[in-house]
């Protein structure tokens, strides 16, 4: 049967699917998390909105639909790892007194940047963003970057490049 005409709402296609696709996504979310046991989540999560999706899913379009939840549900993690961790570094400041330092004109114009910031990198294209969260928030170099991402460390600069004016451009918009 030609893959067009194949259904990944059939049973049978969806575990040849995912017998297929399951260890090299969770290779992927394993280099990206850096943490086994949020990568298998994140493999059975994205594989379980798959199915509830595959009325609308292509089957040569599984895949992608597959990496994309996938990719998204590591930025979420990502993400609100970040949050807790700042919440919980203001909880040590505000604790130990170093916190009172700050002038309330100061933090409301942080939280009004930080605000800006996250709705850049949000409005970025998907591989632009996934190249900058690797960057900025996982410290990944270019070359690492390059090779999660399947592309050249060139192919790297000229998406970091993009990313970055953008978001600049996104916060200046903000600030006139």
């Amino acid at each position: 049967m030609p893959d067009e005409k194949k259904s990944i709402c059939e049973e049978q296609n969806f575990d040849s699917f995912f017998k297929k696709e399951a260890k090299s996504l969770f290779s992927y979310l394993s280099y990206r998390f850096g943490n086994s046991e949020q990568a298998n989540d994140a493999v059975q999560e994205a594989f379980v909105k798959l199915w509830q999706n595959c009325a609308e899913v292509q089957f040569e379009k599984a895949k992608g639909f597959l990496y994309t939840v996938a990719t998204n549900l590591m930025t979420s993690v990502k993400r609100h790892e970040q949050v807790k961790l700042k919440y919980s570094e203001r909880a040590v400041q505000i604790n130990s007194g170093k916190a009172n330092n700050e002038s309330p004109e100061y933090l409301i114009i942080e939280k009004e940047f930080m605000e800006r910031l996250t709705q850049a990198i949000n409005e970025l294209p998907e591989r632009q963003r996934t190249a900058y969260l690797l960057n900025r928030v996982d410290k990944k170099t270019y070359r690492e970057i390059a090779e999660v991402m399947e592309i050249s460390v060139k192919g790297v600069e000229k998406l970091m490049h993009k990313a970055l004016i953008k978001i600049q451009k996104i916060i200046d918009e903000g600030v006139g």
